[in-house]
């Protein structure tokens, strides 16, 4: 199995190396393509003003000056030699990647951009907490319960327009007993803030962050197994479509379009219906 690697934390980071462990006990045809900096909510976001710059840092293992998705397309279109990979892991992000936060995710775009690309694709994210402090041991969980996680979702495979956001809880390891399949929550409340802070000349910044705030999720949700200590698999796709009120609006939409707002009938404009002096 050849397998392509991805991250938004960048390429030198820890998670990115605890996705390797995990990648190495399924296979010896690892790729790596990952961004020179840090990406995180980078969303889907394409490098498109600028050049893309490419570092070969080792045998299969790139550095790029871009957002998770150009790393994906750069290897999957020009940077792997030979077939292309079966299955492409984004992470192992520091930090979850539940509920809203998935549509700014970089690491769930890496692997949002495989799958649009045509390759089976798992976002994987580790939650950090109390029982981390050392921060060697932030991946613990990961790197126990990837390898067989991995192993098996591959062998089950999943629909080719889905891929697989999996979050794994804060250790330490044997606190953790079960994997749960969810559907994406939303969170009652708002993490997300910016701190307006003064720089040493005086001017106004700010930085944005998340706050430590609790909701209260449904069951079955990705908030409320990783709130209790339990590996997330979420099976996600990219049609954001609301069939309902698709279906509301039809009702009342669908028919011949209204020509001007001004409430002129077309027979008052110039030209007629067909808009046009010369018809």
């Amino acid at each position: 199995m050849r397998l392509l690697l991805t991250n938004d934390d960048g390429i030198h980071a820890q998670g990115l190396a605890a996705l390797e462990a995990i990648a190495r006990t399924l296979s010896d045809d690892v790729w790596i393509a990952a961004p020179e900096a840090e990406q995180s909510g980078a969303s889907r976001a394409l490098t498109l003003a600028e050049p893309l710059r490419v570092r070969e840092l080792g045998p299969r293992r790139f550095a790029i000056r871009g957002t998770p998705t150009d790393c994906v397309m750069l290897a999957l279109e020009h940077l792997v030699e030979g077939p292309r990979p079966d299955l492409v892991l984004s992470g192992v992000n520091r930090g979850a990647n539940l509920a809203e936060d998935v549509t700014l995710s970089g690491t769930v775009a890496g692997a949002i951009e495989g799958m649009a690309l045509g390759v089976p694709a798992i976002a994987l994210s580790q939650a950090v907490g109390p029982f981390t402090a050392d921060a060697r041991e932030d991946f613990a969980v990961a790197e126990a319960l990837g390898p067989d996680l991995v192993a098996r979702l591959v062998e089950m495979g999943w629909p080719r327009d889905v891929i697989l956001n999996v979050n794994f809880p804060a250790g330490p390891v044997d606190r953790v007993e079960s994997v749960e399949v969810t559907r994406q929550g939303f969170r009652d409340v708002s993490v997300r803030f910016a701190e307006k802070r003064t720089d040493l000349r005086g001017r106004s910044y700010f930085w944005l962050g998340y706050k430590t705030l609790p909701s209260r999720p449904a069951a079955g949700t990705d908030l409320r197994a990783a709130y209790e200590g339990r590996v997330s698999v979420t099976p996600l796709h990219i049609d954001l479509t609301h069939a309902q009120t698709v279906a509301d609006l039809a009702l009342r939409l669908n028919g011949p379009v209204a020509r001007l707002a001004s409430g002129l009938a077309s027979s008052d404009v110039p030209g007629g219906a067909h808009g046009g002096a010369d018809s």
